[in-house]
């Protein structure tokens, strides 16, 4: 992200009302595109595809407050492909624990744990 810090289109918390049509909808509006989804705020995510879910491109997480993340879940997209090892050792190294899985079960489980008052971020890329 070379220090250049996205703001959340949509600020504040926001479960994940639906997927699919290669968008999301949160907070009673839709968005065209992969998301990022924290405490802060709902954020575009340029990723696409699982090779381009990278430690740059998941940068607003990684820039989170020290703490503010408990749990990753990281929706790959209609299925589970896992995280690289340098992706996976970036985030151990940031004390964040991560999940990759199909995206609509991301975005479901993060709805859960959002219910359950966890601190738990989710990028999730758009599928049909």
């Amino acid at each position: 992200m070379d220090g250049e810090r996205l703001e959340g289109f949509v600020p504040g918390n926001h479960v994940v009302e639906a997927y699919g049509n290669g968008g999301f909808r949160f907070a009673g509006m839709s968005h065209k595109g992969s998301v990022i989804v924290l405490a802060t705020g709902v954020f575009a995510w340029q990723a696409t595809a699982p090779s381009e879910i990278t430690a740059e491109t998941l940068g607003p997480v990684l820039d989170a407050e020290a703490g503010s993340i408990e749990l990753l879940l990281v929706g790959t997209g209609t299925d589970l492909v896992p995280l690289s090892a340098a992706l996976r050792e970036r985030l151990k190294a940031a004390g964040i624990r991560f999940d990759p899985m199909a995206t609509g079960a991301a975005a479901r489980t993060y709805n859960v744990l959002i219910a359950e008052g966890r601190r738990v971020a989710v990028a999730l890329l758009a599928v049909q």
